[in-house]
């Protein structure tokens, strides 16, 4: 199973993924994929298996992989403060892969119904869904 951790800016989000995804699965095959050479360093630093950046590197993995993970604004145009391009969205969606997407609510998007939990909280979900889907398949 191979999977996509997609972040921008800092690469902050990601990398805290794939420690927690190389915890629990330290032979999972982990694509680290930042929209910039900084949060694509910061998720291999932390244990990806290989890295790529930016949109071109996003739009040709996003049909390459399992599962898709990261924050909501990975799939919405100029989300993380402009750095998803119509591109990398319209590539993401259309992708086959699953998408596991933490409810992160920044700007002027806010997810009804859903309820506000810490970061390591919905990462650790995150990584549960992550368990169940491989066990599936």
């Amino acid at each position: 199973m191979r999977i996509a951790v997609i972040d921008g800016q800092g690469g902050g989000i990601g990398k805290h993924i794939v420690e927690q995804l190389r915890k629990r699965f330290p032979e999972l095959n982990i694509l680290a994929l930042g929209t910039n050479a900084l949060a694509t360093g910061a998720m291999v630093r932390a244990g990806a298996t290989e890295g790529a950046s930016g949109e071109s590197a996003i739009c040709y993995n996003a049909d390459r992989v399992d599962i898709i993970v990261g924050s909501i604004g990975i799939m919405l145009v100029y989300g993380m403060l402009g750095e998803i391009t119509s591109g990398i969205a319209a590539a993401l969606s259309a992708s086959q892969a699953e998408k596991l997407l933490l409810p992160i609510q920044r700007g002027s998007i806010q997810l009804v119904g859903i309820p506000r939990s810490p970061l390591p909280h919905q990462i650790e979900a995150l990584v549960n869904e992550v368990e169940e889907r491989m066990s599936t398949k």
